[in-house]
């Protein structure tokens, strides 16, 4: 087996074939530290590379393989993972992406890394983030700009963007990710891997986000839907310090996508989700990948209005007192000046100093629901709902507007953010969402479509996403940076 071919091998199948004996962890966790050292001064994905220390687990996993019964091995035995430097790893550097915590090392993981590990999987590194997780796109003091593995001058969204560049980059076959209003998804659909966020509650967030915040959640990006599957049994089922998380669902996400079909399935196709303009390549593909659920895959598909507030407006007045907490919380409380160099960041603290208890109530309660009674119209009539990840595929890296000014020659209201607008409100109303590619541009740059599931159904979801993925095959294309 080649390096590519080991490097980009699925989690499901790299499992398996450690369990079988076929291959060992320790060849490749070389392999991918190899490939990280070529790779990685070009794309710039990692804070933290642990390569001893995930030599030394591979070892320990080898030794296990040959000593337990293969049953009795957990579902990620031996399997590297990447986690964005959001998440705490006790003992293992974190920095939230800012100067101020570059030598921060947390005493305790974060549950969901806590899960993953339990399950046999083995630390690489850490990935990029923008500072404090709140930037739309992967640039922060610290760690500078994080590139596009299918084209080095082009974005990879944030705040994910780190684990998204891994991923595509055959850098480890799981990046654990977090989102609140499309961090996971839309730097899954610049660098064309498969991004998943579950139903609210599903994940639980102790020690990686509020337990009461009802919007982040913590999930994977990984080469294959079977992946995030594999993720998602692992890591799902309540936790008692988070009184939002899910009951244990009935549901075996490692083998919901046996025999998945979406045949007689009445899905619903918004090809703008009521707001804005898209670029005419992407809404292409995205419509072809719509019709395809239709012509060859025996679902039922109609176009429909879904009717929701304002996006970009609704992302500006939610997210900036969290931003503005954050500042006092984490920076202002330490007697440190951060840089607030993110355009993001910087903006939404501006905002929130202007915003009122009352101003922020109606927001936070009254047009939320709004945007829950616009997608409880949509799923009291259908099954799921596809729409563009993003309005664009990846863009060159940001100028003075921090994004696309423009989309289909149509002036954007928020460039900063403005590429966010379909991911923030799926994330707010609850629903669990996931991207996977659906073709490349003329550039060569790839583009996700996004699957969404009533409240709850994340095996709908995933089944979907799947059926359309083995048949259209965009997940075996790879990007050249990447090619040895």
């Amino acid at each position: 087996m080649t390096e590519d071919e080991l490097c980009y091998l699925p989690a499901t199948e790299l499992a398996a074939s450690i369990k079988a004996r076929e291959v060992s962890p320790v060849e490749v966790v070389e392999s991918l530290l190899t490939r990280i050292e070529r790779l990685d001064p070009a794309l710039n994905a990692f804070v933290t590379v642990v390569g001893d220390q995930a030599l030394e687990a591979a070892r320990r996993a080898e030794q296990q393989v040959t000593a337990v019964p293969a049953a009795e091995l957990g579902a990620l035995h031996g399997v590297p993972v990447t986690v964005k430097d959001l998440t705490d790893t006790a003992g293992v550097r974190t920095t939230y992406g800012s100067v101020h915590y570059k030598d921060h090392v947390p005493d305790r993981d974060g549950i969901g890394w806590a899960r993953l590990k339990a399950a046999g999987a083995i630390l690489l590194g850490k990935t990029t983030t923008p500072e404090f997780g709140m930037g739309a796109v992967t640039d922060s003091p610290l760690t500078g700009v994080t590139n596009n593995p299918w084209d080095l001058s082009r974005t990879v969204g944030g705040s994910s963007g780190g684990a998204a560049a891994a991923v595509a980059a055959g850098l480890g076959p799981i990046a654990w990710g977090s989102d609140g209003g499309g961090s996971i998804r839309v730097p899954a659909a610049c660098c064309g891997t498969v991004g998943h966020k579950a139903s609210l509650g599903r994940i639980p967030v102790t020690g990686e986000s509020d337990v009461y915040g009802t919007v982040d959640i913590s999930g994977p990006l990984t080469h294959t839907v079977a992946d995030a599957a594999l993720v998602l049994q692992v890591v799902a089922g309540p936790d008692r310090e988070d009184p939002l998380s899910l009951p244990a669902s009935p549901v075996d996400y490692s083998r919901c996508l046996d025999d998945a079909h979406v045949r007689g399935l009445r899905i619903a196709y918004s090809p703008n989700l009521g707001h804005g303009p898209v670029d005419p390549q992407v809404r292409a593909l995205v419509e072809r990948a719509a019709r395809t659920f239709e012509t060859e895959l025996g679902a039922h598909v109609e176009e429909v209005a879904v009717e929701l507030p304002d996006p970009i407006q609704y992302f500006s007045d939610f997210w900036s007192p969290a931003a503005l907490a954050l500042l006092e919380d984490m920076v202002a409380g330490q007697g440190l000046d951060i840089s607030l160099s993110d355009r993001t960041f910087a903006e939404f603290t501006r905002r929130a100093r202007g915003m009122s208890a009352v101003d922020y109530y109606r927001v936070a309660v009254q047009t939320r629901a709004r945007i829950a009674a616009g997608f409880a119209a949509v799923f009291g009539a259908y099954d799921l709902l596809l729409t563009p990840t993003m309005p664009v595929s990846a863009f060159p890296h940001p100028g003075p507007e921090g994004g696309p000014v423009t989309v289909d020659g149509q002036p954007v209201k928020e460039p900063v953010y403005d590429f966010h607008r379909f991911t923030e409100p799926p994330s707010h109303a609850g629903h669990p969402a996931l991207t996977v590619p659906c073709g490349f541009t003329e550039e060569g740059l790839p583009v996700g479509l996004q699957v969404i599931g009533p409240h709850h159904a994340d095996d709908a979801v995933l089944r979907a996403a799947a059926v359309y993925e083995g048949h259209a095959g965009w997940h075996r294309r790879r990007p050249a940076l990447a090619v040895s």
